[in-house]
């Protein structure tokens, strides 16, 4: 199989062994830009594309290549994260075709924001979906984000009528996320799509808090402490109140 795909991207870092990213082992490549400035972001050295290092499709395929047999044993393949990968979608389509060549299930980690950046072509060559919808009324989600609600929920939308298996991700910030009233109405949205095979609540960290500083970036969620466990199973509870699979 050829893997000189003559595509270029912008590659931030690789992953080679990573298990949360997806099922099983996974080769996970996080692609630099992104049009989203969470405030609890813990990779705000990947907002930009020239924060990472132009590379050819093909020489990402040849690396993957190296460790498919490692991969399909791990009963893992491959993730597309970032930064958002959709900011590159010729790029992401290239990989996404040549792990597909390989027999290498694959998975698209992102904000949904670009939904429409992902074509049909790029979407059928992506078996899973990581979708992370970080809140659910415009006003939390533009004062978490900066950027609009509504494309993240079409793009979610599409994927039900595409029938594509998807794994959402929900951050948990104590006071910023963890309205009751709204985490039960994204639970009842999403079961609804009929595609959730699973809801990941992920407690907040201030993990990134120091690339921030390097950055020179003001970090407003200083005085903010991650949930408590009790806190934490209290919202995977809402999600499974509405019939979804939160582990």
């Amino acid at each position: 199989m050829s893997v000189s795909a003559p595509v270029r991207g912008w590659v931030h870092s690789v992953e080679s062994c990573g298990t949360l990213d997806g099922p099983g082992l996974r080769y996970v490549l996080f692609l630099a830009g992104c049009p989203l400035r969470c405030l609890y972001c813990h990779n705000p050295d990947t907002r930009h594309m020239h924060d990472g290092t132009p590379t050819l499709a093909g020489e990402v395929l040849a690396d993957i290549a190296s460790t498919a047999g490692f991969l399909t044993r791990g009963h893992g393949g491959v993730t597309l994260s970032g930064g958002e990968p959709l900011v590159q979608p010729d790029f992401c389509a290239a990989i996404l075709r040549g792990c597909k060549a390989m027999g290498l299930h694959t998975a698209l980690d992102t904000s949904g924001y670009l939904g429409n950046h992902a074509d049909d072509f790029l979407l059928a060559d992506t078996d899973l979906v990581l979708l992370d919808i970080k809140a659910f009324t415009e006003r939390t989600y533009r004062a978490l984000t900066g950027v609009p609600l509504r494309p993240t929920l079409e793009f979610a939308e599409r994927l039900a009528e595409l029938g594509k298996p998807v794994w959402l991700r929900y951050v948990l910030v104590p006071g910023l996320t963890d309205d009751e009233s709204e985490i039960t109405a994204l639970a009842e949205f999403a079961a609804g799509l009929g595609v959730v095979e699973r809801v990941d609540v992920l407690p907040f960290h201030k993990m990134g808090e120091a690339k921030w500083a390097a950055l020179a970036l003001p970090y407003q969620l200083s005085a903010t402490q991650p949930p408590t466990t009790e806190q934490t199973e209290r919202a995977r509870g809402l999600f499974r109140n509405a019939g979804l699979h939160a582990p």
